[in-house]
């Protein structure tokens, strides 16, 4: 199976590890630049998580007990497969098949559920991500529909545009691009506030979009303008280049 729209239909599978070996590499592959099949796979391994952990009954004190005191007095097939003694057998402690199986199984169920709790755990971590993307996105929609909103539009060489767009009743900037260049291997367009002067980080934008609107990171807050520099991957404290574009906040 390597068709996408056969491969979007997989994440219920591979959320419960029901893929054979092969599907499961293919999927695993698509996964790699597919954002909604890797939420949606994460929401389900949630929702797997979540039932499971629903129908998890704790012991009680007193199995522990019980459990040890029966390893003592079952009865042992002997060596070779010969008829089992009629008699009671007494296996001294720590010996015997059975306490090696009873071992295994309880790390069996141990390895269960802390795979239970790492699907949980990501789930719920996914779940922050697209949370925050949520109230992101709200934020940048604001921005741009604000009644009082100012913009500014800058033309480069080859094409490129940069919009700026400022809400003052939202101390919020967005940044439209359209047209830019990817950047060098292992450089990132990086956004910066400039404050008559200092440069304040306002973000990343993504290295594989030509086109993009990002909404700023942190308050205008007065600032005079806004600069893009290339950085290296996962953006610096201080511009480290010169900035390719500076722009000043819209009047």
């Amino acid at each position: 199976m390597t068709r996408t729209e056969d491969l979007h239909s997989l994440t219920g599978a591979y959320a419960l590890h029901a893929l054979p070996d092969d599907e499961r590499t293919a999927f695993e592959r698509h996964l790699t630049h597919c954002g909604t099949c890797e939420q949606e796979t994460l929401e389900l391994a949630a929702a797997a998580a979540r039932l499971g952990l629903a129908t998890t009954v704790t012991p009680g004190p007193e199995l522990k007990t019980r459990v040890l005191r029966r390893i003592t007095t079952v009865r042992q097939v002997p060596p070779g497969g010969g008829r089992v003694e009629r008699a009671r057998r007494v296996v001294p402690r720590g010996r015997g098949p059975v306490r090696w199986a009873l071992a295994a199984c309880v790390a069996a169920a141990v390895g269960l559920g802390g795979t239970t709790v790492w699907q949980y755990q990501r789930a719920q971590d996914a779940g922050e991500r697209a949370a925050r993307a949520e109230q992101r996105a709200g934020t940048l929609a604001g921005v741009l529909a604000a009644p009082a909103a100012a913009s500014r539009t800058a033309r480069r060489a080859g094409g490129a545009t940069g919009t700026l767009i400022v809400s003052a009743r939202e101390d919020r900037a967005v940044f439209l691009a359209s047209g830019l260049a990817e950047p060098p291997q292992d450089k990132v367009y990086q956004l910066w506030f400039d404050d008559h002067g200092t440069m304040r980080p306002a973000g990343l934008m993504e290295r594989d979009r030509t086109s993009q609107a990002v909404l700023l990171e942190g308050a205008v807050d007065g600032a005079a303008g806004v600069g893009i520099t290339v950085e290296p991957a996962g953006g610096s404290e201080q511009p480290t280049s010169t900035p390719i574009a500076l722009m000043n906040l819209p009047a």
